[in-house]
């Protein structure tokens, strides 16, 4: 229900007042469409409210739980929505509910207390913060230096999905090549992450050194197309095969959560036989239709499967000797 400018919402064991539900958080008006050519294109988008991304984080949560419990989480807030200013935010504020998991994580200098969700009752929680994008560690509070996830961000110079479909299907070949499972994500941005799942038994300096390995594989054997550049000016026209993520204290958007930017788009899990779809692209999937996209369970199996890198690490060898 909701009275005084609140909505009560019971998620589990626990209830969360929703403050201001119906304040706009993506305003109506021109978003970013895609055709499939090299030209952009706009088209109009609806708008979505902090009720909407509410609603969204309780229909998606069975799904996205999995892939958020018992990681340090970096929250990007956007109190004023979209075009107001946003802000990162890595401590757990102390007036959060004490039934929030938080987790307090080294870094230089000192520590930091990250917020960590656990249940549907956090996710909700979140949204009323307008936490519009949930970054995750790529390892759990458990072992926080040993990553579970290997992830590789392949990032186009401009907004052609083409290259990016390229490029994904060269990695996916060379990361079967080394008998590594791997799983598609569309970033909700411009393109896609390629994610690995792992045995927690290298530490984030190993997992980086492997995949600039396997980077530096790739865009040497296609050197017009792919670059491991860091910076922009670099690069030219190719693709950005980015592992800067695979760091201690660094994180990558989780998977199904929302992007700020127009129309909504979310950062979605995709099968491997959907990298052919025609329609796909990197904000293909919104709030309106991502749990549509969940229910199908691209990823399914692919993340117990979770390999260790010192056999992958001498085929690649192998391979590059």
């Amino acid at each position: 229900m909701s009275a005084g400018g609140t909505r009560t919402v019971r998620a589990g064991p626990h209830t969360v007042e929703v403050h201001r539900p119906d304040k706009v958080l993506f305003p109506a008006g021109a978003g970013e469409g895609q055709e499939h050519t090299e030209e952009r294109t706009k088209e109009r988008t609806r708008e979505y409210t902090k009720g909407d991304l509410v609603d969204y984080h309780r229909a998606v949560a069975p799904f996205m739980l999995p892939h958020l419990r018992g990681r340090p989480l970096m929250l990007e807030r956007h109190p004023d929505g979209v075009d107001g200013p946003r802000f990162m935010q890595k401590n757990t504020p102390e007036h959060y509910p004490d039934w929030i998991e938080r987790v307090e994580v080294g870094k230089e200098g000192g520590t930091v207390c990250h917020t960590v969700c656990d249940d549907s009752a956090t996710l909700v929680y979140l949204a009323d913060q307008a936490a519009l994008t949930l970054h995750r560690w790529l390892s759990r509070t458990g072992q926080v230096d040993r990553p579970d996830r290997m992830v590789f961000d392949l990032d186009p110079s401009g907004d052609d999905f083409e290259e990016v479909r390229s490029a994904a299907r060269l990695l996916g070949e060379l990361l079967d090549e080394l008998k590594l499972p791997s799983a598609l994500m569309t970033t909700g941005s411009r393109g896609l992450h390629v994610v690995v799942p792992l045995t927690p038994r290298q530490d984030f300096d190993g997992v980086r050194e492997f995949a600039r390995s396997v980077a530096d594989v790739l865009a040497a054997a296609h050197p017009d197309r792919l670059t491991t550049a860091a910076r922009k000016k670099d690069r030219g026209d190719r693709l950005y095969l980015d592992i800067q993520r695979n760091a201690y204290a660094q994180t990558a958007v989780a998977p199904f959560t929302v992007r700020a930017r127009p129309g909504a788009p979310v950062a979605t899990p995709v099968s491997w036989d959907q990298l052919d779809d025609p329609a796909l692209h990197a904000r293909r999937w919104t709030i309106e239709d991502a749990v549509e996209q969940a229910r199908t369970r691209p990823w399914a199996g692919i993340m117990s499967r979770a390999r260790s890198l010192g056999p992958a690490g001498r085929r690649l060898n192998a391979l590059r000797d």
